[in-house]
């Protein structure tokens, strides 16, 4: 297959996986935010971004059972359901039982859902082509991000809130049909225990090689801890521009939108980037970019006085700087996978990631409350330091004839 048409295929399954995403990080902060829910339970929600800690869990079900597909239609199949309790439960100013449980469903169906795209993309995509393949995944996902965030938060205005998630219902399981355009892949069958694995070796554990490499902590601590101040700032982002008085139309525009587009811009950037100049000084410079990108936050909600001007900016540069940091993140966590593993393998790598980010994320709203927004982003700027402490550790399984910085 050409790469040019496994481009294509790769942009249209991370639409896919981003729209959900979309979802919970730009539709749900807003409409709880105007619901008139505090900014301490909605940091609370983002405890429900665990799914993406715990899917390596199940990992191994969607690695070797059943067409890769198939898992990612029945994940977007429940999340409408878990949509369509929304449209007819919405909380007041609180959020009840049944919401939290739609919550709880929509967010592991979605982490079920990435499970199975990023194995299948891993196993389309051969040795040399991560970067221009990260660059259309990061692309292909924020173009989800915008129809997801950008898109329904147009719709409130008009269908009311219950109407807007009836139509994000009704658009996944259009995205569940969509799927047939996807080429097949063949999947690794569970063996006996004496037979060899398509590689001709005897068939090991996903992690046999990586335990016997040097650094294991140092990558893994490196993996949680590199975009950990983005994910700590995330959930704060939306409640921040409802309460200094923007509509949800300007929001998706802005924030959004073109938020996402400039992260598109960053990641095509950061993909040509990585090419140019390799996986790990990448890893340095852009990851500084980004998190000195917190601090734009900080500044706007510190000068009240910059007007729309000023949050507008900090959102594109903050948008942007994550896209570059993003394509480099991506490059190093499908370099260290092995293609015979990779459900597991990266399943286990963005479950890392995800950990610290909801840990870090849970006291965002009780932090915002008491520092206010503008101390809380300076602080975000902070959490991703110690990962620059363990990029040698992460550049010894970088496999591309480069020194690390």
């Amino acid at each position: 297959m050409s790469l040019t048409r496994k481009l294509w295929v790769i942009a249209l399954v991370y639409v896919i996986e981003g729209f959900p995403m979309g979802v919970y990080m730009d539709v749900w902060p807003v409409y709880l935010r105007r619901s008139g829910v505090s900014l301490a339970e909605i940091g609370l929600l983002s405890g429900l971004s665990m799914a993406w800690s715990a899917k390596v869990l199940w990992s191994p079900l969607v690695d070797r059972h059943g067409e890769r597909q198939h898992w990612i239609a029945g994940a977007l199949v429940v999340m409408a359901a878990a949509l369509a309790v929304l449209a007819v439960a919405p909380p007041v100013d609180r959020i009840g039982p049944l919401v939290w449980a739609a919550f709880a469903l929509f967010c592991l169906a979605s982490a079920t859902q990435d499970v199975a795209i990023d194995a299948y993309t891993i196993g389309l995509v051969d040795r040399g082509e991560e970067g221009p393949a990260n660059s259309v995944r990061v692309g292909a996902y924020r173009a989800g991000l915008i129809a997801a965030g950008g898109g329904l938060l147009f719709l409130p205005r008009f269908l009311g809130w219950s109407g807007t998630f009836a139509v994000a219902a009704g658009l996944s399981l259009a995205m569940a049909v969509g799927l047939r355009a996807t080429p097949r892949l063949a999947t690794r069958r569970s063996a006996s225990p004496d037979s060899p694995d398509p590689s001709g070796h005897p068939r090991d554990g996903a992690f046999t090689t990586w335990l016997s490499r040097p650094e294991l902590l140092g990558v893994a601590l490196f993996v949680m801890l590199y975009r950990v101040g983005d994910r700590a700032m995330g959930p704060m982002v939306k409640p921040f521009w409802v309460d200094r008085g923007f509509a949800d139309e300007e929001i998706a525009l802005v924030s959004t939108t073109l938020g996402a587009l400039a992260t598109v811009v960053g990641a095509l950037v950061g993909g040509a980037f990585v090419r140019r100049f390799g996986i790990a000084r990448s890893l340095v410079w852009l990851g500084l970019l980004a998190l000195g990108s917190n601090l734009t936050y900080a500044a706007a909600a510190a000068l009240p006085e910059s007007g729309r001007s000023g949050v507008y900016a900090a959102s594109i540069a903050e948008s942007f700087c994550g896209g570059l940091a993003t394509a480099a993140f991506m490059s190093y966590l499908m370099h260290v996978c092995e293609k015979r593993h990779a459900a597991v393998q990266y399943a286990t790598l963005t479950a890392l990631y995800a950990l610290a980010g909801s840990l870090v994320a849970v006291p965002s709203g009780w932090l915002a409350q008491r520092l206010d927004y503008a101390a809380y982003f300076a602080l975000t700027a902070v959490f991703a330091l110690p990962a620059f402490a363990f990029l040698r550790a992460a550049g010894g399984w970088i496999d591309e004839g480069e020194p690390v910085p």
